[in-house]
């Protein structure tokens, strides 16, 4: 097994609650949320893999993820559902689910979404006190009418394809598993499924976002855990890169030739004694893994179309 150190991005500003790295290609931008403060923060990260922040956006209440609209701007995993934030940072509400919302404790928000190889967008939801069953998963199809995928989640997390499409990883942070299902590219339905990572016996943490290369290897963040885990498909432990923070919640390939592995970490549920001890805890930290990935799906339908069927 390889052991890799990740190394803190100290020119940018810390998150309270950094998640959902995300490689936006047509911009040439690292996009990534701060969930507790609401924002949508962009870098830009060279060939050598410098990042340097250049801007940072409102979204909502929380925001739990971003990705990239062919339509232009990105569309965010917002509060309790989903909204637009067009090329000049403004955001717009478009689609408030029944099922989610609410606030803290009893209320449910978005959390962790990706787009699938067609181009549709697919977003999770938790409650707020991590309740059993609570998290939901919803797919945003190209016509614009949202549906449901799953349900009876507990923290619905990191997502990703593999490169031929019939496959598709879903984590829950709850349940500290990682799945592998069956998946219909023609439908973007999902089938049987089989747990590939299973954290739920290991002191070590959660499985909790995720990136995969261009070997389809999972690149899974251990929140709790201080480290990103390199999985084969049949979930042989590969790689293990080591943050210097407990909570690593997120990652992404990023960069001009997708070759930097960025890494989100929080501060969330830190005692002060804990944060005095990890300082660098809610900053992006950055590795070269010594292999490639890919940039992140855009969602291809009309944002203006979106409604829930």
């Amino acid at each position: 097994m390889d052991t890799l150190t990740a190394t803190p991005v100290t020119d940018v500003r810390p998150a309270v609650h950094g998640e959902g790295p995300t490689w936006d290609a047509t911009r040439r931008e690292l996009v990534w949320v701060d969930i507790d403060a609401g924002e949508v923060r962009r870098a830009t990260v060279s060939p050598a893999g410098v990042v340097a922040e250049v801007g940072v956006h409102r979204g909502g209440a929380t925001v739990g993820f971003v990705v990239p609209a062919a339509d232009g701007g990105w569309l965010l995993g917002a509060d309790g559902g989903f909204t637009h934030l067009d090329p000049e940072g403004e955001p717009r509400v478009l689609v408030a689910l029944d099922r989610e919302g609410g606030t803290a404790p009893d209320g449910t928000r978005m959390n962790d979404g990706a787009v699938d190889p067609v181009g549709r967008l697919f977003g999770g939801t938790m409650a707020f006190d991590e309740r059993t069953g609570a998290g939901s998963l919803y797919r945003v199809d190209l016509d614009g009418s949202v549906h449901t995928v799953l349900t009876d989640l507990t923290i619905s997390n990191g997502i990703e394809w593999t490169a031929d499409g019939r496959t598709v990883y879903l984590a829950d942070s709850g349940a500290a598993t990682v799945r592998a299902y069956d998946y219909d590219v023609e439908t973007g339905s999902f089938g049987a499924s089989r747990v590939v990572v299973d954290l739920s016996d290991d002191d070590a943490g959660a499985p909790d976002g995720m990136a995969i290369d261009d070997e389809d290897h999972l690149w899974v963040a251990v929140w709790g855990g201080g480290q990103v885990r390199r999985y084969s498909p049949t979930g042989e432990l590969l790689t293990v890169v080591r943050v210097p923070t407990e909570n690593t919640s997120s990652c992404a390939f990023a960069g001009p030739e997708l070759d930097h592995l960025v890494i989100s970490t929080s501060t969330q549920g830190l005692s002060d004694e804990a944060r005095a001890a990890q300082p660098d805890a809610g900053r992006l930290f950055v590795v070269r893994p010594g292999v490639t990935g890919t940039p992140a799906g855009v969602y291809r339908g009309p944002v203006d179309a979106l409604h829930q069927a």
